[in-house]
């Protein structure tokens, strides 16, 4: 299949609506397509399971973007916000790791346990009392505030800059003209650059003050590193755990017999049910763009050194050679492992604080609002880089 004859998968209109059927028709037919995506460049896309799995860890399919031959850099950042993790592999990639990892281990995370509860409490009870007057937005009032407050807390973010700096990142992501993007990608820098002054200058018991230490105490960490990361870190720990919350409560809510059973046994179940959420509704539809280092072979077909590879999460989890009844929502499912967190040496660094989050998240709601309800269908967002509900109202408040 030509490039011109190709199914366009991240059209707005396609994906809004709903990608998995055109996702289910390329894994049967072109489950390795070449296609055109919204901003005129060209890529692979690899849809069925066993090749994304497989691929995913794969050393041939490099992070780093000096491999591309075809001009694809995806969004165009400058250089103090691009040293991050997202696009580098082998030692340097694990050289930054080992610095971020002893904040995101499960013991950590446990201990911030009591402050998540408390925040999503707090928010529970705004958004109670914003339900007197009719629908609420939970995207608004809940699911974005939330992981916002959790790595506000992280890095010591000042309170007023966090919801600005979540407003960028999306501004970033969901851009439409590319002076749009630019712009917050500048205000981003300027606000990160802000931050570490301010944090060089007053230390804190923070995830910040520990990676400026290593920085300045020469733990081969450059400037334009600590920045990436700290940019990172702190807007994937927000956008997506965002968007897990909103399309996981959406999920629930239009499975009622499912909702009925976590609401019975929430201490057995709310678990399983993150982890079928994760398979059933990670909001990106593709992992991060790969390059091959040479020509590879997937499926039959040939992809030539350098071109743009998106490995496809959304349609591998709806695989059924992997997955029985694949497109069906069952927190009883017994075969739960998936690729939203990634795999390998690519795994999520923030995994057990993503899943703490989204369990508590609507562990609250659920209590809280034993009524809650859609007050009609959400809206999705339009970016073909994620798939999640932009908006969410419900009604049962009370």
């Amino acid at each position: 299949m030509t490039l011109a004859q190709a199914p366009m998968p991240f059209d707005p209109e396609v994906f809004a609506a709903d990608p998995h059927g055109t996702f289910a028709r390329l894994r049967r037919d072109t489950p390795v397509v070449r296609v055109t995506l919204p901003e005129g460049t060209a890529a692979w896309v690899i849809t069925r399971e066993a090749d994304v799995r497989a691929w995913m860890g794969d050393p041939r399919l490099s992070l780093d973007k000096s491999h591309s031959t075809t001009g694809y850099q995806g969004f165009s950042l400058p250089p103090e916000l691009d040293a991050n993790l997202l696009n580098m592999d082998g030692a340097d990639h694990l050289r930054l790791r080992r610095l971020v990892s002893k904040a995101f281990t499960p013991r950590r995370v446990e201990a911030l346990r009591p402050r998540i509860e408390e925040a999503a409490g707090q928010l529970a009870e705004a958004v109670a009392l914003a339900g007197r007057s009719g629908p609420v937005d939970l995207v608004r009032a809940y699911a974005g505030p939330l992981p916002m407050t959790v790595m506000g807390e992280l890095f010591g973010l000042p309170a007023e800059g966090r919801r600005s700096f979540a407003a960028l990142i999306g501004t970033v992501i969901s851009a439409r003209r590319p002076q749009e993007a630019a712009e917050a990608v500048d205000a981003i820098a300027a606000f990160m650059r802000g931050l570490i002054a301010d944090r060089r200058a007053t230390p804190g018991d923070d995830l910040l003050s520990g990676l400026i230490a290593a920085r300045d105490e020469g733990e081969q960490l450059s400037e334009s590193e600590l920045v990436s990361l700290a940019f990172l870190i702190v807007g994937a720990g927000i956008e997506n755990v965002t968007h897990l919350i909103s399309g996981g409560l959406y999920t629930l809510l239009t499975h009622p017999e499912q909702l009925t059973a976590v609401r019975e046994a929430p201490d057995a179940l709310l678990p399983e049910a993150v982890e079928e959420l994760l398979r059933y509704v990670h909001p990106n539809v593709t992992a991060i763009r790969r390059f091959p280092v040479e020509d590879i072979e997937v499926g039959g077909t040939v992809i030539p050194r350098g071109e743009t590879v998106l490995l496809g999460l959304a349609a591998a989890h709806r695989d059924p050679a992997r997955y029985p009844r694949p497109d069906r929502f069952d927190i009883h499912r017994a075969e739960k492992s998936h690729l939203a967190l990634g795999q390998g040496l690519h795994y999520c660094l923030g995994a057990p604080l993503a899943r703490t989050q989204i369990e508590i998240a609507l562990g609250t709601l659920l209590r809280r609002f034993p009524g809650l309800r859609l007050a009609g269908e959400p809206a999705w967002r339009t970016t073909f880089r994620s798939h999640a509900p932009a908006r969410l109202p419900v009604l049962g408040l009370d």
